[in-house]
């Protein structure tokens, strides 16, 4: 039976199709990157690597606003061991998709676990330095859809009463396993036949398909649909 438009699950399902049209065509940004602005697989992988930025920022938000205090000492244990993954996940496509000789600790370590954050902070450096001019604008509307996302489903939504830390914190990490390992996967494919136009697109292309379904298992459980 179809939701009512005054009704609580079609009012559900409105959020949901917001965030997820919003999300459709921020990822259709990167083809005009590919398009007209001339972008190749690393400057494509180096934007989806600096999505893994935005998430941790709202999963930390989120976290705060689920228990302000537990979501603090927790918060600072994700910080830490998230950027720490991000930074590693960083260097990889730095390195690899790159080509490009990086010392990921220049100078004196900072104490203790701080050495995580250092390196996520060397390793934004080293990204920004190769990414496209039209970068930022991309990175903003990332910024943006998910910032969409987070209001509409979390603030607005029944997301915050049904999630706990735990739950939080491990949710950025599924998503950055299962879209990686595909862009990763498919970036190795374009390099190793020359970067042509078309498996550019492909790739831009597969990384919205694999969105779009990530979105709704998401979601879509959360609400209890």
């Amino acid at each position: 039976m179809t939701a009512r438009p005054g009704s609580a699950s079609g009012y559900a399902g409105w959020r949901r199709r917001l965030s997820l049209w919003l999300l459709v065509g921020v990822n259709l940004l990167p083809l005009a990157g590919v398009v007209w602005l001339d972008w190749d697989i690393a400057a494509l992988v180096v934007l989806y690597w600096s999505e893994n930025l935005v998430l941790g920022f709202y999963t930390l938000l989120k976290m705060l606003l689920v228990s302000p205090l537990g979501g603090l000492g927790m918060g600072c244990f994700f910080a830490l061991h998230y950027g720490g993954f991000c930074a590693v996940h960083g260097l990889f496509v730095i390195v690899l998709m790159i080509g490009s000789d990086v010392d990921p600790m220049p100078g004196e370590p900072w104490p203790l676990f701080l050495v995580f954050v250092q390196l996520l902070v060397n390793v934004v450096r080293e990204v920004l330095s190769f990414a496209p001019p039209a970068w930022i604008v991309a990175f903003a509307a990332l910024f943006l859809s998910h910032g969409v996302s987070f209001v509409a489903n979390f603030l607005l939504g029944p997301e915050r009463q049904r999630q706990d830390l735990r739950q939080l914190m491990r949710a950025p990490y599924g998503r950055i396993v299962v879209l990686h390992l595909a862009i990763l996967l498919g970036g190795f494919a374009v390099m190793a036949l020359g970067q042509p136009l078309a498996l550019l697109l492909v790739l831009v292309l597969g990384k919205l398909g694999l969105d779009i379904v990530l979105h709704e298992r998401e979601h879509r459980a959360l609400a209890g649909d």
